[in-house]
């Protein structure tokens, strides 16, 4: 049940395809199941949106509310139907997402994005911070796009996507595709740091598939596994 329009929130009703967006100025945890609703603890403030085309499920810090302490800078945990398409914006703390099987646009400033056995092999999946790591296990994606600044990228597929760029500085990049991916035209590139590359290569008129790592201080990798 939720209050209306930027009210007190507690569960809503989403279906599988439905664009969600979360914001919040610290972190957050998603999980997706197999219920049709969003859900947070009861001890979360939270304040939900559904009249647009996008619902947005908003974590807002506010210092003087009990309920909006984990908000800030904290881990607060949001359950979410599996399919949603997903949207995440933070600011001072990670991203957490598993179980979610539709698109990702996961981007945070300061803190991780890892994300565990989600995507969808249709769907492109961004996931992107500034001072933390990009980690995901288990991605299922069309296209995957993931940058950092300061941290490593370290990406194990679970499909073969047409494109992937992976983009760090100051970290290392590194790629595992299934054991059945097929060839790949690959560049790699750092300045400090070590390209190693285990995939098939494509031919050089092949740009079916490609696959893009580049760091300034680290290594670039890319394995089969």
């Amino acid at each position: 049940v939720h209050s209306g329009r930027g009210g007190q929130f507690e569960k809503a009703a989403l279906a599988d395809g439905s664009r969600l967006l979360i914001t919040t100025q610290g972190g957050v945890r998603v999980v997706g199941t197999d219920d049709d609703r969003v859900t947070v603890d009861d001890a979360t403030l939270a304040r939900w949106d559904g009249d647009a085309d996008t619902r947005t499920l908003d974590l807002p810090c506010a210092e003087g509310d009990d309920r909006a302490r984990d908000n800030c800078g904290g881990m607060p945990l949001v359950h979410v139907p599996a399919g949603v398409t997903l949207t995440v914006r933070a600011r001072d703390a990670g991203i957490d997402v598993s179980d979610v099987r539709g698109a990702l646009s996961l981007s945070t400033v300061n803190g991780d994005v890892t994300v565990q056995d989600s995507g969808t092999k249709e769907a492109r999946q961004r996931l992107v911070t500034r001072n933390g790591s990009v980690r995901a296990t288990g991605l299922a994606a069309r296209d995957v796009g993931a940058e950092t600044v300061n941290g490593d990228v370290d990406l194990l597929c679970a499909t073969s996507p047409d494109t992937l760029d992976g983009v760090s500085r100051n970290g290392s990049v590194r790629v595992t595709l299934p054991v059945d991916a097929p060839p790949y035209a690959t560049d790699t590139n750092t300045v400090n740091g070590r390209s190693v590359v285990d995939v098939p290569a494509a031919a050089s008129a092949d740009r079916r598939h490609r696959l893009t790592l580049r760091t300034v201080n680290g290594d670039a990798e890319a394995h089969l596994g």
